[in-house]
């Protein structure tokens, strides 16, 4: 009987120590916590950051074509293939948060794994304009 508990006991230790890895805040997911360098928000929490009056820096890295087709409101173009090193005289500021898109959410995962990988602190994924509900305009 005492082999039961025993084995009840660890068993229970076991499952305590796999699941409390297991949370995470909103707005994060596991792999942001530590693996990615950036954060993935939803679209509704990257427009309420645009709506809050925080700077922000809004980064679409699609093409420059693409761009022009239509972007979110204040966004800056950058295609994702030319995120390198001398990205900083364009974002100086690796402390600025940064929400970065693409077309579907491919690319912007791209870019934002490059910027946390030059150091940028605040990089916050989300996704693509395909499923933006709100304001795009056209230049």
């Amino acid at each position: 009987m005492r082999n039961i508990w025993t084995g009840v006991l660890l068993l229970s230790a076991l499952l305590c120590v796999w699941f409390s890895g297991c949370g995470h805040r909103k707005g994060e997911t596991k792999e942001a916590e530590g693996e990615m360098g950036y954060t993935k928000i939803s679209q509704k929490e990257a427009k309420e950051l645009m709506d809050s009056g925080e700077e922000i820096v809004i980064l679409d890295v699609r093409t420059e074509e693409e761009y022009a087709m239509g972007h979110i409101p204040r966004a800056i173009c950058i295609s994702h293939e030319s995120i390198d090193e001398s990205v900083e005289q364009k974002l100086p500021d690796k402390e600025m948060k940064i929400l970065v898109y693409c077309r579907s959410g491919h690319r912007s995962a791209i870019a934002a794994e490059k910027l946390a990988e030059l150091g940028y602190r605040k990089v916050l994924d989300f996704g693509g304009i395909m499923s933006w509900s709100y304001e795009v305009v056209k230049d």
